[in-house]
């Protein structure tokens, strides 16, 4: 089996992992590799004094919150990693005489176990790559805000932040401390499909916008976790329903406004707009996401 995971490298218009793709990541390593002594190495070095201490032991679990890696070993020992923008944590299974080949490129991180199921994963490029006590976790999970892919999340959390902000609703659903795990394709097409223009302030959603949105958000990324792909086109708008060509993109899925800017909304044919919001590119549609206007101003 080749790697299963990891965005592709070396795409200039390459998006940022987002939540489904480290839950997704949490989950194929808990199946190769929890309950089993596992070798920690890092052939790079830049990860190696963090490695010795917990080659040799039992890796526990793992586990995401928005962008955010937690692979837990015995004793309380976790390494936190955040892939960024160009990070990418591959895993391989069915290797030839049970050992991982030599590691190739700047690998900060591999773990590797041997029978009944060899596998390794290599961690390279990573924002992040830190070994954290039990203390230093916790407060990392305590700065993000609620993800839709956690069964133990509270909207309310991210509805208190968004309700009291005159920031763009855009840039809110972006903000990981408000909302964790939502980057820039689930962004603008959750905002499409509620009909919402990403400069609305926040502070004017109804709460039963923002809990619809979530919901829809929570479907959305289950969706992405099963499949691998960012899906967000309802059935009236599929290639197949349409007669149009799938699209092709690195997120591998079908949207909406994300990266069409110039063509064609599928709903209404208005051209699809773009402009860039704190450093990030925003796509909408202009007839079908209107620009809020304050009825309390009467405009």
């Amino acid at each position: 089996m080749g790697p299963v995971m990891g965005p592709v490298m070396g795409d200039p218009r390459r998006a940022m992992p987002e939540g489904h793709t480290l839950f997704r990541l949490a989950r194929d390593l808990r199946e190769r590799f929890a309950g089993r002594v596992v070798s920690v190495t890092s052939p790079q070095g830049r990860f190696a004094e963090s490695a010795a201490l917990l080659d040799g032991t039992e890796l526990v679990g793992a586990e995401s919150c928005g962008k955010h890696l937690f692979v837990e070993f015995a004793h309380e020992g976790f390494i936190h990693v955040h892939l960024g923008l160009y990070g990418r944590f591959d895993l391989h299974d069915d290797l030839d005489d049970d050992l991982p080949p030599p590691p190739v490129g700047q690998v900060r991180l591999r773990l590797s176990c041997g029978p009944p199921r060899p596998s390794y994963g290599d961690l390279r490029g990573a924002t992040a790559c830190e070994l954290l006590d039990l203390q230093q976790r916790d407060r990392v999970l305590d700065r993000l805000g609620p993800d839709p892919l956690r069964g133990d999340a509270d909207w309310t959390r991210a509805w208190e932040r968004v309700r009291r902000s005159k920031a763009p609703v855009g840039g809110l659903l972006m903000d990981q401390t408000v909302l964790a795990g939502v980057g820039n394709v689930y962004r603008a097409e959750v905002l499409f499909r509620h009909r919402l223009h990403p400069l609305r302030p926040g502070g004017t959603l109804r709460r039963s916008q923002f809990e619809s949105m979530w919901l829809d958000l929570v479907v959305l990324m289950r969706e992405g976790v099963r499949t691998g792909r960012i899906d967000t086109v309802h059935l009236d708008h599929t290639p197949e329903a349409m007669g149009r060509l799938p699209r092709v993109d690195d997120h591998g899925g079908e949207v909406y406004v994300y990266r069409r800017q110039g063509l064609p909304c599928y709903r209404c044919g208005t051209r699809i707009r773009s402009e860039v919001l704190s450093g990030r590119n925003l796509f909408w549609c202009p007839r079908c996401q209107p620009t809020f206007r304050s009825r309390a101003r009467g405009s």
